[in-house]
């Protein structure tokens, strides 16, 4: 990934130098065909090449004109049919979320919504607890997302099996997440609020979802290659592209990803045309040709509410998320959406009149469509060169107070009360400084700019810093990344002392066998007392291993081998925790025997023991703090 974005920061960079030495008057035409499937063509088909990208599609959009709509790669590559730019459908991912945003504002306009009505009152068979009192959750905070929800994803989201399918209802009560933050203090992207709100859509409508959403939107704009439903319609299948895995450098399809128990969230297949009816509604005030779908007063709102945690950077609306592409004035607003087989883009500019649409299939999909998003903003909408050519220098007293900032920050998009949040320990966004108080964050120098605010070195990327009651610094925000916070990791949370952990009790473990496998060979026979803590030494040793040995095989596949459910190695390592708990408790207990009765040969085999019981409180303490005490999963 770093290689990867690298690589679009170079593109962008020969981009912008080239078009400072062409001038301004040279600049790309977004506006002429020829020019833009030029650069797309360019752009794209090595890209898919090299990354093996299965199949792509890309809308252009300028000044109410169609430029471009054209599709790359196989739509179904057994039967060698082609990506059609017009009416084959992709997975569009959480973009699927602005036509439930979309959906819950047309329902405000009736009047049969407020946003700042507790969700609990147009909720009928689960409620959202009162975890923090006078404080419920809004259709407001879930639109920007700051509902406060933990994160969660792995094992229910995403289905390969159409029986798994549930009512919508059902599917957010049974995974319902806790709430970790006071609603409206910290922007957490989550799936299951955005579900919720698709059900609050149905039940105050009285329809199902995905009939609301096609009446009221879909069939409203003539969109016909669009549907929420899943499986999908006979007629609408056979224009899906198809999803592939890459085997023994050859493609096998992989099965129809299932969204519908949280369909509001990221379900929408559609076509690249119907996404351009959609960008005309969304650039004209609401409608397009007498077709309307939202106010412009509405609209407008849309835009200009919503949430940011620093005024200086770009936050998110009531759903339009605002990104950094084009330069000062761009103001580009919509969403990017990710499946686990398709990556996708939506993104639109009323001082322009413009739209940009992509989607990608295939392994290298999600890498193809990044290096394809940096490369046309950098090309057809570029920032001032002088960003590149001329870096800005770190204030000279930068250097004393830098390190103030150093040090590992978390995702708020986490997750606290299940197994998945293991995942927080292994990841994490290092701050570092360097001798002359620069910031290096992914590989990237950042300079300040303002109190707490700094900016890349070469290249336009804000990251402001949050301070906290007694002056540290608390996180820190990145612009046009406004649905996501970044909070200072306590130390046991962090990949290095979690690796340390793991690393003292596998090491104690092996040591525990090796001086069992000892004694066995020189054939030493203690007393039953000293016997009884040997046993249960090695009882908690075998126990410790067995559970790194079948998590180790659990994860061997990485995270996708736990999409659509945890494997079985994840399962039967989880007995071991539990078997550790009385087993750690009583080698505590015998240890306390060793000292007081004066068991085992010397004051060296006695601290042994000791040691292994701290060792095995250690344990439990990991074990406990990342929820691995227990079957603590979705399925």
């Amino acid at each position: 990934m770093e290689c990867l974005k690298r690589w679009c920061r170079g593109v962008a960079i020969s981009l912008w130098s080239a078009g400072a030495a062409a001038g301004a008057a040279m600049a790309p035409d977004v506006s002429d065909p020829v020019v833009v499937e030029a650069f797309v063509d360019g752009a794209v088909r090595q890209a898919m090449q090299d990354l093996h990208a299965s199949a792509g599609v890309v809308a252009v959009m300028k000044g109410g004109k169609v430029i471009l709509q054209k599709g790359y790669g196989y739509q179904d590559i057994d039967r060698r049919i082609p990506v059609n730019g017009r009416d084959s459908l992709f997975r569009a991912g959480s973009i699927s979320k602005l036509f439930t945003w979309i959906a819950v504002m047309q329902l405000v306009e009736q009047g049969r919504l407020s946003l700042d009505a507790d969700v609990n009152t147009y909720l009928r068979t689960f409620v959202i607890p009162d975890t923090f009192p006078g404080q419920p959750v809004t259709l407001r905070h879930i639109m920007t997302h700051t509902a406060g929800f933990e994160d969660g994803a792995l094992g229910y989201l995403i289905l390969d099996d159409p029986a798994g399918i549930r009512p919508l209802a059902a599917s957010l009560a049974r995974y319902q997440p806790r709430r970790v933050t006071p609603p409206g203090e910290r922007a957490a992207y989550s799936n299951w609020a955005s579900a919720l709100a698709g059900l609050i859509v149905a039940n105050v409508s009285g329809m199902t979802f995905s009939d609301y959403v096609q009446r009221n939107i879909f069939d409203a704009l003539g969109m016909a290659h669009a549907s929420f439903r899943e499986p999908l319609p006979p007629e609408l299948d056979k224009l899906m592209t198809r999803a592939y895995a890459l085997r023994a450098g050859r493609y096998v399809e992989k099965p129809f990803e299932i969204i519908s128990n949280f369909a509001p969230a990221g379900a929408v297949s559609v076509s690249a045309h119907d996404m351009t009816l959609f960008a005309r509604a969304l650039l004209n005030e609401g409608s397009w040709e007498g077709r309307r779908i939202l106010r412009p007063e509405t609209l407008q709102q849309m835009l200009d509410e919503g949430y940011v945690k620093d005024p200086r950077l770009r936050g998110v609306g009531l759903g339009f998320l605002k990104r950094e592409f084009g330069p000062d004035g761009f103001n580009s607003f919509g969403h990017d959406g990710n499946t686990f087989a398709f990556s996708s883009h939506f993104y639109l500019s009323k001082a322009e009149d413009f739209m940009l649409f992509s989607s990608f299939a295939g392994p290298g999909g999600r890498q193809v469509s990044k290096h394809f998003v940096s490369a046309f903003y950098s090309y057809f909408y570029r920032r001032p060169v002088s960003l590149i050519e001329s870096p800005i220098e770190p204030p000279q007293e930068l250097a004393a107070r830098a390190r103030a900032y150093a040090g590992v920050y978390h995702s708020s998009r986490s997750n606290y009360s299940t197994l998945e949040s293991i995942l927080r320990s292994m990841g994490g966004t290092e701050v570092m400084t360097s001798p002359d108080g620069a910031l290096l964050i992914d590989g990237e120098r950042y300079v300040e700019v303002g109190r707490n605010l700094f900016r890349e070195e070469r290249g336009p990327e804000r990251i402001a810093f949050q301070a906290d009651g007694a002056g540290g610094i608390a996180g820190f925000v990145r612009d046009g990344d406004g649905v996501v916070e970044y909070y200072r990791a306590p130390f046991p949370d962090t990949w290095r002392f979690n690796m340390m952990v793991m690393g003292c009790l596998v090491l104690v473990a092996s040591l525990v066998l090796v001086r069992a496998a000892y004694r066995c060979w020189r054939h030493r026979s203690p007393g039953l007392a000293e016997q009884r803590v040997e046993w249960v030494s090695l009882a908690v040793a075998v126990c410790a291993l067995c559970f790194f040995l079948w998590a180790g095989l659990g994860v061997r596949g990485g995270v996708s081998a736990m999409l659509y459910g945890y494997p079985l190695a994840i399962k039967l390592a989880l007995f071991f925790p539990l078997l550790l708990v009385p087993l750690v408790l009583c080698h505590c207990y015998l240890s306390i025997r060793v000292w007081q009765s004066g068991l085992l040969a010397s004051g060296w085999a006695r601290l042994w023991h000791t040691m292994v019981s701290l060792t095995g409180l250690l344990g439990l303490w990991f074990f406990q703090h990342w929820n691995l005490i227990g079957f603590n999963y979705f399925t």
